[in-house]
């Protein structure tokens, strides 16, 4: 079943084709910890961006390979993109996604500070 998500204005809205996880990865490097991520993965495919590209702003760091996209009004950071050994991908921040309740996922802590 498809879920929903938002930044906190509501001005970037998007559709993933996908049921909502039930496992999410948190990051210790310098981005994700300042902002409390909270992602989950989906290929590009799966992603539909349905209002907001005009208000989308980009952020790289480090070696550039995720483009953090986040809503020039709000600030809030709703997905990212970036690609796998399978293609392009979406890293989805389940925080702007009503649905999911954040205390039920299991969460894999990843230790991206030592990338």
């Amino acid at each position: 079943m498809p879920y929903t998500g938002s930044c906190h204005c509501g001005a970037v809205a998007f559709t993933v084709a996908a049921d909502a996880p039930t496992e999410a990865m948190t990051c210790n490097c310098s981005h994700c910890h300042a902002k409390g991520l909270t992602l989950t993965f989906v290929p590009d495919a799966q992603f539909t961006l349905n209002s907001g590209a005009d208000k989308l702003t980009d952020y790289q760091f480090y070696k550039h390979q995720i483009t953090h996209q986040f809503c020039a009004t709000c600030g809030t950071q709703p997905f990212a993109l970036g690609h796998s050994p399978d293609g392009p991908m979406r890293a989805i921040n389940l925080r702007c996604v009503p649905s999911v309740d954040i205390d039920a996922l299991t969460i894999n802590r990843v230790d991206g500070a030592r990338f």
